[in-house]
C-alpha cells in the first residue's frame, strides 16, 4: 500500500489508492459498491457562477453504469443566457477526477463535477470549464509549457457579536483565538475542502474585523497549492460550496462579496500563477525572475483591463479597487509590493538555509525552493466567473508569448515604490489605470476581445453575453456618486451579498 496515497485526507484517493487524475469508471463503481454508497450527485457550474446539483439514487448496477456513461440531460436555458428556450438540452457528463464524498448529506453521497456537451455530443464550447481546457491546451500549444495556478480565497463570516475578547479593527491579520472568533470554523471547512480533493497550502484570519449593528464581521483566508489550471479553478468552486453549506449548518452568514462597507477591507480572490515544463518551474533562472515569467507578466500588462471583465463582475467590486486599500488600481508589476497588479511574492530565494538557522541541530536540507516561486494577479475578487478568470489568465500569459516587445513592456510597467506615496506621483501618471465600471471593462473587453477569441478560446457567444451582462448594471458614474455614502454603498452590497 503507497503510504502517501493512504494519508491523503481525500477518501476516494486513500481507498482506491491512486491519484485523483487516474480514477476510472470501474473505480467509481468499485467505491459505491464496496463502501454503501446510495446517491450520486452530478454537480456543474451555471452563468451565475454556483455550482448546480442534480441527484441520482443508485437503483441498481445497470443503471449506475448508465449514468456514469451517458450523463443526463439539462435545460440549458435555465442556465446559461446565450442558450435559446427553443434549443436548449445539454447533457452532462461526470469527470470521474473530480470525485468526492459529500460530507453534508445524510445519506452516502459520492458527487462529482461535471462538463457539458451539446446536441451532437460536442464540448459546449461556451461552457465556463470547457473554455479553461481551450486556454490550457492553448497556452500549451503556443509555449510548449504547462499553465498552473492556484487562488487565495477570502471571505467575511458574520455572526451575533457576543462582545467578549474584541478584535482590533482592521489589525486580524493572522490573529488567533479568542479575538479570532472562526478559526475552528475556517479548520473544519479546510478539512472538508481537502476530503474534497482541494489541496490547500494553509488557512488564516484576515485583516478585515468589524462590528456592524450587533453583527461581528471577520475576514478569512484559505490558499490553495498549484496545481494544474483546470484543477485549480473546480477546487475553488467545491470550496466556496463547502464555506456556505457548513456556515449555514452552523448558522453564519458568508460573503465572498468584494467590498462590504467604506473603510474597511474588501475581499479579493488573488490568483498566483507559474508555469511548469518537466516537472520543474520556468519562473525562475539564476535566482531571478526569469524571461518566461517576464512575458507572461506582460501579457497580463497588456491585457489588465479586460480580465476586470471575468475577474470583478458586479458594481461592488470597483468599491474595493481604489487607492490605499491594498487593492490595485494601476496596471503594473513588482516584487513584494503590495501596491501593484501584479506582484512577486517573496520566493525563497536567498541562499541561506533558514530551516538550520532556527533548528542548529538540523543538517542542511538541500530543498529545491525554485518550485514555490509564483506571479500574483491581484485585481479579481469572490464576484469571478472562476474558470472564466483562470481561462482569461492563461489567455493573457499565453498572449506575452505572441507579442514582440514583451520584454520591454515588462520593463516599463515595473515598479519597485509605493505608487501611491506624494514622492512617486511622477511615476502613477505614467500608468494605465484598471476600469472604475462594469461598465468601462465591458468596453475594455470590447476592444480586446479579439485576443481572447483567438484559437476558439472564448467564443464570441461567450464574450457577448458577458459584455451585455456588465452593461445592464448601467454603473459607468455610480463610484464616484456613492463612494462616500456608506448607506447607499450597504444597500448595493445587499444586492450583491451572495455573489460568485
Amino acid at each position: 500500500m503507497n503510504q502517501e496515497l493512504s494519508m491523503s485526507p481525500n477518501l476516494l484517493v486513500a481507498a482506491l489508492q491512486k491519484p485523483a487524475s487516474e480514477f476510472t469508471k470501474a473505480d467509481i463503481v468499485s467505491y459505491i459498491k464496496e463502501n454503501g454508497i446510495r446517491m450520486v450527485n452530478f454537480m456543474y457550474p451555471a452563468a451565475d457562477g454556483r455550482l448546480k446539483t442534480l441527484n441520482f439514487v443508485i437503483n441498481n448496477e445497470a443503471y449506475l453504469d448508465a449514468i456514469l456513461t451517458c450523463g443526463e440531460r439539462v435545460d440549458g436555458s435555465s442556465l446559461f443566457p446565450f442558450i435559446e428556450a427553443g434549443s436548449s438540452n445539454l447533457y452532462v457528463v461526470p469527470r470521474f477526477r473530480t470525485a468526492f464524498i459529500d460530507p453534508f448529506s445524510e445519506l452516502p453521497t459520492l458527487s462529482m463535477l461535471c462538463s457539458y456537451f451539446n446536441k451532437d455530443g460536442e464540448p459546449l464550447e461556451s461552457s465556463p470549464e470547457y473554455t479553461l481546457h481551450k486556454a490550457c491546451r492553448a497556452f500549451t500549444t503556443v509555449t510548449g509549457m504547462e499553465f498552473q495556478a492556484m487562488g487565495e480565497l477570502e471571505y467575511y463570516v458574520i455572526s451575533e457579536n457576543e462582545g467578549l475578547f474584541p478584535a482590533t479593527d482592521q489589525r486580524g491579520y493572522h490573529e488567533s483565538a479568542p479575538y479570532a472568533k472562526f478559526n475552528d470554523f475556517r479548520t473544519e471547512c479546510m478539512s472538508y475542502i481537502a476530503q474534497a480533493g482541494g489541496q490547500i497550502k494553509y488557512g488564516h484570519s484576515e485583516v478585515g474585523n468589524f462590528t456592524l449593528g450587533d453583527k461581528i464581521y471577520e475576514q478569512n483566508e484559505i490558499e490553495f497549492l498549484p496545481v494544474r489550471a483546470e484543477e485549480a479553478a473546480d477546487q475553488l468552486v467545491i470550496a466556496k460550496w463547502v464555506i456556505r453549506n457548513l456556515a449555514d449548518r452552523y448558522g453564519y452568514n458568508i460573503t465572498f462579496a468584494p467590498k462590504i462597507t467604506a473603510g474597511k477591507a474588501g475581499s479579493g480572490l488573488h490568483i498566483h500563477m507559474r508555469i511548469m515544463q518537466d516537472g520543474q518551474n520556468r519562473m525562475l533562472k539564476g535566482g531571478v525572475l526569469s524571461e518566461t515569467a517576464r512575458r507572461a507578466i506582460a501579457g497580463m500588462m497588456k491585457l489588465a483591463p479586460s480580465i476586470t471583465a471575468f475577474g470583478n463582475t458586479n458594481p461592488t467590486s470597483y468599491f474595493r479597487l481604489v487607492p490605499h486599500q491594498e487593492a490595485p488600481t494601476n496596471i503594473c508589476w513588482g516584487d513584494r509590493n503590495r501596491s501593484v497588479l501584479v506582484r512577486v511574492p517573496l520566493g525563497w530565494s536567498a541562499k541561506t538555509d533558514m530551516c538550520m538557522l532556527a533548528n542548529p541541530l538540523e543538517a542542511p536540507s538541500h530543498y529545491d525552493t525554485t518550485q514555490k516561486q509564483t506571479v500574483e494577479m491581484r485585481s479579481p475578487d469572490g464576484s469571478a466567473d472562476l474558470y472564466q478568470l483562470i481561462a482569461g489568465l492563461a489567455v493573457a500569459c499565453r498572449y506575452g508569448f505572441e507579442i514582440d516587445d514583451a520584454l520591454g513592456i515588462a520593463e516599463n510597467t515595473y515598479v519597485n515604490v509605493n505608487i501611491h506615496k506624494k514622492e512617486n506621483e511622477d511615476k502613477l501618471k505614467q500608468l494605465e489605470q484598471l476600469p472604475d465600471s462594469c461598465a468601462a471593462s465591458a468596453d475594455c473587453l470590447e476592444r480586446q476581445r479579439a485576443v481572447f477569441e483567438q484559437y476558439h478560446v472564448f467564443s464570441p457567444a461567450m464574450i457577448d453575453g458577458v459584455i451585455t451582462k456588465l452593461r445592464s448594471y448601467g454603473d459607468r458614474t455610480l463610484r464616484a456618486e456613492i463612494q462616500d455614502n456608506p448607506e447607499e454603498m450597504l444597500k448595493l452590497v445587499e444586492n450583491y451579498f451572495h455573489c460568485g
